[in-house]
């Protein structure tokens, strides 16, 4: 780091960085006002907002220029499938600061409970379905806490499919939760320890799951979840399993939790 400015210029380095803060603030402005719809899935809803950012290449840009590495445990074959890059902070702060009051009043958390959130981070599919694992080759849910948020924006058109949603057939669940948690996993484990899944990434009914929708992708689209849900990433296998950021099925995956 360089030495110590002279006194008589700090006023100077805090109005440059108020102003750095001030254009990076710009560019990751919300469109306004943003176009936010409620979509019914099952019991559940979610929550899409199209064109989101009002300049959506200047994120897919430095998604495209950063380094990415592999997800926690992907050499294990467990977790998200894929590469991952921290996305800028100003982005995080900015959804964060909007989406907190958005989510507490269309998902029932309790105003007082205060928001804790996970690294925000630029996502690729890159495992190829022979190399997955059984428990990535079937909808999952990512916690079973009773407030626990997913949110996805989409750097990707609709040729890389989407997120669908699902209901487990022998427990009747769509949703996990601390009270029904481990009778789901004990009958799911049974279900894949008997047959193992197909080679392939999940999307449509199976015996085990009843398909409910999908939230197709759609460049710009943010869409907020629970993560309680059973839910999958739909893949198109010919283009989406992919490292390259520019071309690849690049998304920007936070987690809220409170």
């Amino acid at each position: 780091m360089a030495g110590k400015i002279p006194g008589g210029l700090r006023p100077i380095k805090k109005l440059v960085r108020k102003e750095m803060d001030n254009a990076l603030e710009a560019t990751f402005a919300l469109r306004m006002p943003p176009d936010i719809q409620s979509v019914t899935i099952g019991e559940h809803q979610a929550i899409i907002i199209d064109n989101f950012l009002q300049d959506p290449d200047v994120l897919k840009n430095i998604g495209i220029n950063s380094s990415f590495s592999p997800y926690p445990n992907f050499d294990k074959k467990k977790g998200y499938p894929g590469i991952r890059a921290q996305a800028p902070a100003e982005y995080s702060s900015m959804i964060t600061e909007f989406l907190e009051p958005l989510i507490k009043l269309n998902f029932g958390v309790p105003e007082d409970l205060a928001l804790r959130k996970s690294m925000c981070a630029f996502s690729l599919t890159t495992m190829q379905a022979e190399d997955l694992s059984p428990l990535q080759r079937t909808p999952h849910f990512d916690a079973s806490s009773p407030h626990h948020m997913a949110v996805l924006l989409y750097l990707c058109d609709e040729r890389h499919g989407g997120t669908g949603f699902y209901r487990h057939k022998a427990t009747g669940l769509q949703q996990i939760t601390e009270a029904t948690r481990e009778h789901y996993l004990d009958v799911y484990y049974e279900e894949i320890n008997a047959v193992r899944p197909p080679l392939r990434y999940f999307d449509n009914s199976n015996e085990h799951f009843s398909f409910l929708g999908m939230i197709p992708a759609k460049f710009n689209r943010l869409v907020v979840y629970r993560g309680s849900l059973l839910h999958t990433a739909c893949i198109n296998p010919a283009i989406s399993i992919n490292d390259h950021p520019g071309s690849g099925r690049l998304t920007v995956n936070t987690f809220y939790d409170f």
